[in-house]
């Protein structure tokens, strides 16, 4: 197959940072082009530049031998036909997946749109792809899995030859993922080249021809995947040899207390779910997206209003109805989102972690910055945030970083209980390693954990116990030294009759799996 798309030479700097240097990548049609490195080695900023999110300082980029100059995404849509589909949706929540689909396509005469063409053209799609997403149904209630499946079914519409994927499995399971490989491997035996930005290494391995590494903003080599391992793979993003495997399992004592003990809780969509989390025990809650699991962790942080239930920390009972009451009992919660939920984007390190613990560092009515600051620079050494200094903003950090400092802004003043919703998405496997150890020394020094994770190997990996979760309910219990992924497997999917018409019921739906 020909070359499609030559990027050479790319340097790019934000402010005193080099997030590029002399990177020169070529991708060709009916290609699918793995590019893997560490948070913060570049991927995001090369995809960008090719889409035409931002020019580069310095290099070309040429289509088809031709060498072009792209100002905007339109631009490179138009001139290109690349477009991108990234880590944040980029759907309009108050239009429906037909108009978010055909957004910018539409089909009309004397500015009425033709309805009827535009759905037979949304159902060749769905039959085409395999989703399964209701062309009337408003984009900003759909999950995120579900959104990014709006912007796939969007660039096939605009009949993009270069799409650039962007960490677009982290929010899938393992059978959303699954169908999404297969509109990969379509796209690319239709011609078109595919730019696969993933820290799945086991993932970009299987799906990708070829594979780039980055480091530090440089291009340490390009190859054939089927000569890649995991392994390989990691010692060249990092430039040495990590250990892939998860710290050793400190099981704690059988008599140790109960720090959080959860009973009969409900919420719109969760049903009478009680569960125990002992002094330096790590729960995992395992189930499919939509199981209901984050639902269970707002609802106990008070985050979302829950309908029925009693929550007790050290055999205290709480009422807990929002998060500031959750904090007072000791209660600390990473949510799944930390750039919509968790932290402002746009602050300094200082602002993010201090926030919760202004009045640490209150006179009168004034914030003592030397104070703040010292505090907040302790704080993050001990998660091992890498920064210039506490005053760089959150945006401009990697993603294992920004999610250091969501860590370091709850432990600030350690919890009793800390509940870690998808604690590594986003993450590169150096980052990954990072947090497992961390999340572990915590165990390790009495705090109680709730582990929520979509990644099987991630739970059974440090959990000590394991609740898998089904419409609502948890329906199984597992042991973890003895768990397996096919036991959690089955549970996740396979619960009784009872509990899914129970289920159904009570929330007012056919399934949320």
């Amino acid at each position: 197959m020909s070359d499609l798309l030559v990027a050479r030479g790319i340097t790019k700097h934000f402010g005193g940072v080099q997030a590029l240097r002399d990177v020169t990548v070529t991708l060709t049609r009916g290609e699918i082009h793995g590019l893997v490195g560490e948070n913060g080695a570049g991927k995001s900023t090369l995809g960008k530049i090719i889409a035409g999110f931002f020019p580069p300082d310095a290099g070309v980029i040429s289509i088809d031998g031709q060498e072009v100059r792209f100002r905007s995404t339109r631009d490179a849509l138009l001139q290109g036909r690349i477009t991108i589909v990234g880590q944040e949706r980029a759907v309009i929540p108050q239009l429906s997946v037909l108009e978010n689909v055909f957004l910018g396509r539409e089909e009309g005469t004397a500015g009425m749109l033709r309805s009827g063409s535009l759905s037979a053209r949304y159902a060749d799609l769905i039959r085409r792809t395999g989703f399964s997403l209701s062309a009337d149904a408003r984009v900003g209630g759909l999950r995120v899995s579900e959104q990014l499946q709006v912007e796939i079914l969007r660039a096939l519409v605009r009949d993009a030859q270069l799409i650039i994927m962007d960490e677009v499995t982290a929010a899938l399971t393992a059978d959303e993922a699954s169908r999404l490989f297969d509109v990969v491997r379509s796209l690319k035996a239709e011609g078109r080249a595919v730019l696969y930005i993933t820290h799945f290494l086991k993932e970009v391995i299987d799906l990708s021809d070829v594979i780039s590494v980055l480091r530090d903003g440089s291009l340490v080599r390009t190859g054939p995947a089927s000569a890649e391992t995991p392994a390989s793979l990691v010692a060249s993003m990092v430039g040495r040899t990590v250990e892939l495997s998860f710290p050793e399992k400190r099981f704690p004592p059988a008599d140790a207390p109960v720090l959080l003990s959860v009973r009969g809780l409900c919420q719109r969509n969760v049903v009478d779910v009680s569960l125990d989390v002992r002094a330096g025990e790590i729960v995992g809650l395992a189930g499919l997206i939509g199981s209901g699991r984050s639902e269970v962790a707002r609802a106990v942080f008070g985050a979302d209003r829950r309908s029925a239930g009693m929550v007790t920390v050290d055999g205290r009972e709480v009422e807990i109805r929002r998060p500031r009451e959750a904090i007072n009992a000791g209660i600390a919660l990473l949510p799944e989102s930390r750039k919509e939920q968790g932290l402002l984007m746009r602050q300094s390190i200082t602002q993010n972690v201090s926030l919760v613990h202004l009045r640490e560092f209150a006179a009168a009515t004034f914030v003592r910055p030397k104070h703040e600051r010292a505090a907040v620079e302790r704080s993050i050494q001990n998660v091992d945030v890498r920064a210039p200094s506490v005053a760089t903003l959150v945006e401009n950090l990697s993603g294992g970083n920004q999610q250091k400092v969501l860590f370091a802004k709850w432990l600030f003043r350690p919890p009793r209980v800390l509940i870690a919703d998808e604690p590594t998405r986003g993450v590169d496997v150096g980052a990954k390693h990072a947090i497992y150890e961390l999340i572990a020394r915590l165990a390790g020094e009495g705090m109680g954990v709730l582990l929520i994770s979509s990644e099987l190997e991630e739970i059974l990996g440090l959990a000590h116990r394991i609740l898998v979760m089904r419409l609502g309910r948890i329906v199984a219990e597992f042991d973890g030294e003895t768990a397996t992924d096919d036991l959690i497997m089955r549970a996740a999917f396979a619960a009784d009759q009872e509990a899914r018409h129970d289920g159904d019921a009570a929330m007012g739906v056919g399934s949320i799996s």
